[in-house]
């Protein structure tokens, strides 16, 4: 079992930038693919960004492209989005999420989540 807990998030106004970090403990995440989800009011939870384990390989949706970038640190056992250029459609709780080995894009596909950190982004 992997136990995740992100931080960093806050209220921005429009164009700034903030820093999510997800800590893992309980076992490596080195051979785990990781990925930030997000979810806005109403709306249901969506992909933002997802790594693989070696962070060879990442995917982003395209409303983020450009902007946000997800990177990790294995030796850290921590995974990061830099969120830059923010805009208020960004407004969500933003979630950190594993599975092991293979990158995914759906919620039911990854088994290891944070409880969320909230990022506001104001106009």
């Amino acid at each position: 079992q992997v136990q995740l807990v992100e931080s960093g998030g806050g209220l921005v106004q429009a164009g700034g930038s903030l820093r999510l970090s997800c800590a893992a403990s309980g076992r490596a995440i080195s051979s785990f693919a990781m990925a930030w989800f997000r979810q806005a009011p109403g709306k249901e939870r969506e992909l933002g960004a997802a790594i693989s384990w070696n962070g060879g390989r990442t995917y982003y949706v395209d409303s983020v492209k450009g902007r946000f970038t997800i990177s990790r640190d294995n030796a850290k056992n921590t995974v990061y989005l830099q969120m830059n250029s923010l805009k208020p459609e960004d407004t969500a709780v933003y979630y950190c999420a594993g599975r092991p080995y293979t990158m995914a894009t759906m919620v039911s596909e990854y088994e290891y989540w944070g409880q969320g950190t909230q990022v506001t982004v104001s106009s």
